[in-house]
């Protein structure tokens, strides 16, 4: 296939799915989608760098990746990622937003870089209701992320911290799922608890002794 077919067959495929009705249940609950791969690192987290959306739905509130529509992974909450450029492709940006809630879809996170990082808004125009949540990828894609008129709700988070965009999107779900809502109670516990060991060894060692240890 040509660039343009695989778009074509993707657009084609979101409409197809859009148009099963299946279980909710089966289909993933939050869509992430990004304007290039180049933001992957920055979307899903690295090894070398700040954790991303990956892991905060995978490491800390269980959810699996779907990679395929038709056979869902055994957790039952699940999240698809695709890149979808609001430039390059944007029928594809409008028929993943057209398509997301009917896909069974219930929050999207959409990042996006560079001073044009029109994806977050652009969709969260195209896909309202369904609630989006921004995620600039730079510093200087803030202001063209969070840039929405009255009327027109776009959610965002800081430069670069799509794990907090996860835990948002967790929070929406939360309102309707017990188990989304203790899953992360107890992630927010952790990190109490990591804070009051940290309190307690700097109070014990005094701080010489606690700056030591740190290096």
């Amino acid at each position: 296939m040509t660039g343009s077919e695989e778009v074509e067959a993707l657009i084609d495929e979101l409409r197809a799915q859009a148009e099963q009705d299946r279980d909710p249940e089966t289909t993933p609950d939050v869509g992430i989608i990004m304007g290039s791969d180049s933001d992957l690192d920055v979307m899903m987290g690295s090894e070398e760098g700040r954790g991303g959306a990956y892991d905060a739905f995978v490491d800390e509130l269980g959810f699996e990746e779907q990679t395929d529509y038709e056979e869902p992974p055994e957790s039952r909450f699940t999240f698809e990622t695709f890149v979808v450029s609001a430039h390059r492709t944007p029928e594809l940006m409008y028929a993943y937003g057209e398509t997301a809630a009917d896909r069974g879809i219930d929050v999207i996170i959409a990042g996006a870089g560079g001073k044009s990082a029109d994806l977050p808004n652009m969709t969260a125009s195209i896909a309202y209701p369904l609630p989006v949540i921004g995620v600039p990828v730079q510093e200087k894609s803030v202001d063209s992320v969070i840039g929405m008129p009255q009327g027109a709700p776009l959610t965002a988070v800081d430069a670069g911290k799509s794990f907090n965009a996860a835990l948002s999107a967790a929070q929406i779900l939360a309102r309707e799922h017990e188990e989304v809502r203790e899953r992360l109670v107890e992630y927010h516990e952790g990190l109490q608890d990591d804070v009051g060991v940290v309190s307690r060894e700097l109070h014990e060692l005094g701080t010489p002794a606690f700056r030591e240890r740190r290096e």
